[in-house]
C-alpha cells in the first residue's frame, strides 16, 4: 500500500520550534518532489513549502519564509519540515504530499498523508 505518514505535530508555545516528518511506505520518495501544505479551521488549504526530488531546490510561502526549513533524507525515505519561531497563525493541520514531478512547480500532487495537527498557543 502506497502511503505517506506525517508525524511530529503537537502543542508548541509561540516562538518555539517543532519538526514534522513525512515518511513514505510502499514507494520510494526520491523520485518525487514533496510539498508541505496546511489547513486551518475555516480556511482553505495553502501550500507551505516544496523540495525537489534531490533536495537541490526548495520553495516557501511568504508566510513562513525565513522561519521554516524543508529538508529530506532519501536514504530514510523521509522529508522534514523544521518550524522555528512559530506563531499562533501557524496553527493548522499539516499535510505532506508527493508531486507527480521531480521538481517543484505547478504540478499535481498524487499521494497525500493524513495530516498532523500543529497548535501554537501559550
Amino acid at each position: 500500500q502506497l502511503q505517506l505518514v506525517e508525524s511530529g505535530g503537537g502543542l508548541v508555545q509561540p516562538g518555539g520550534s517543532l519538526r514534522l516528518s513525512c515518511t513514505a511506505s510502499g514507494f520510494t520518495l526520491d523520485y518525487y518532489a514533496i510539498g508541505w501544505f496546511r489547513q486551518a479551521p475555516g480556511k482553505e488549504r495553502e501550500g507551505v513549502s516544496c523540495i525537489s526530488h534531490r533536495g537541490s531546490t526548495t520553495t516557501y510561502s511568504d508566510s513562513v519564509e525565513g522561519r521554516f526549513a524543508v529538508s529530506r533524507d532519501n536514504a530514510k525515505n523521509t522529508v522534514y519540515l523544521q518550524m522555528n519561531i512559530v506563531e499562533p497563525e501557524d496553527t493548522a493541520v499539516y499535510y505532506c504530499a508527493a508531486s507527480g514531478h521531480r521538481l517543484c512547480g505547478e504540478y499535481e500532487y498524487i499521494y497525500w498523508g493524513q495530516g498532523t495537527q500543529v497548535t501554537v498557543s501559550s
